[in-house]
């Protein structure tokens, strides 16, 4: 009986570690009013977004890493590193299809190689892989701008038809 209370009290410890490392991460917080309005993520990361330069099939952009898209460890957060790379994929794509042409997010997928700390400058290079009639496939890659070191890459996949109805 010893051995069997002694495992429920170390699980009991683990699970207050835990919960105490998500406290202390801010999990438990509630978020502003503020961050209740509508299109609050578009403007959060359209804000961030200083565009460099746009030719058909390629966009790129810049950004500095502030604290509102940090993590806890004071590096770029991984939703902001897939949030941005969705909004500069989905113009690089819109520089080939029209804006008539309806366009679906398929996939995205992200790899993360290294960190970018805050106040970092980023640049942000899209550019389309493939476009057909009814795909699109954009990259994005992510740069440190002091050291052109690759931090992030991204690939999206858009559907630039209407899905049938079965």
């Amino acid at each position: 009986m010893d051995e069997s209370k002694t495992e429920v009290d170390k699980k009991g410890q683990m699970q207050n570690m835990v919960l105490r490392f998500i406290a202390a991460l801010g999990a438990a917080q509630t978020l502003p009013e503020s961050c209740e309005t509508a299109d609050f993520y578009s403007e959060l990361i359209r804000g961030l977004l200083k565009v460099r330069s746009i030719s058909p099939g390629r966009v790129s952009c810049s950004f500095r890493v502030k604290r509102r898209i940090a993590n806890a460890y004071n590096g770029l957060h991984g939703g902001a590193v897939a949030a941005i790379a969705e909004r500069v994929a989905t113009a690089c794509a819109r520089t080939l299809l029209s804006e008539e042409k309806p366009l679906f997010l398929g996939e995205l997928s992200t790899s993360y190689l290294s960190s970018a700390p805050i106040n970092a400058e980023v640049v942000a290079d899209g550019s389309v892989v493939r476009s057909g009639r009814n795909l699109t496939v954009v990259s994005v890659e992510f740069r440190l701008k002091d050291y052109g070191k690759l931090a992030y890459t991204a690939h999206a996949t858009f559907f630039n038809a209407v899905p049938s109805k079965l």
